[in-house]
């Protein structure tokens, strides 16, 4: 009964002509996975592509925002910077000019007003004088 029921033995060449069909079905099969995942690889570049540029432009207007932000601040700090500054020297110029009233040594400008008036003083002694010369020769 064994042997009815039993498969017959496969032959060396039929074997061998399974194995041969197996191996180029698993070689077509490589093949047909290597062309999917080739066309699947171009698609899913170019979507990364895609997404890149979306992300490039979204990245590039947070970037730009944030840069404008710093930009507006270090402008803040630098006019209350020149602001202070401002106000230190003219607070400077004032203790040093009133600590030179003290001492007596006027501003050039006063020296400067003084010098117009002797100069003017001069030009109307000059002209006392020439007028009394003249007006002895008479």
């Amino acid at each position: 009964m064994s042997d009815e029921k039993s498969p017959k033995p496969e032959t060396d060449a039929q074997l061998a002509a399974r194995i041969k069909g197996s191996a180029r079905q698993i070689w077509l099969a490589g093949l047909g996975a290597y062309t999917k995942a080739e066309e699947d690889t171009g698609r899913f570049f170019e979507r990364l592509v895609q997404e890149g540029e979306q992300l490039e432009s979204k990245t590039r207007g947070v970037v730009g925002k944030q840069i404008k932000s710093v930009e507006d601040r270090v402008e803040g700090v630098r006019e209350r910077a020149t602001g202070t500054w401002d106000k230190l020297e003219n607070m400077f110029d004032e203790r040093v000019s009133g600590a030179l009233r003290r001492l007596g040594i006027h501003r050039r400008e006063e020296i400067e007003a003084l010098e117009r008036r002797i100069e003017i003083l001069e030009t109307e002694l000059n002209l006392i004088r020439n007028r009394s010369g003249s007006d002895e020769e008479e």
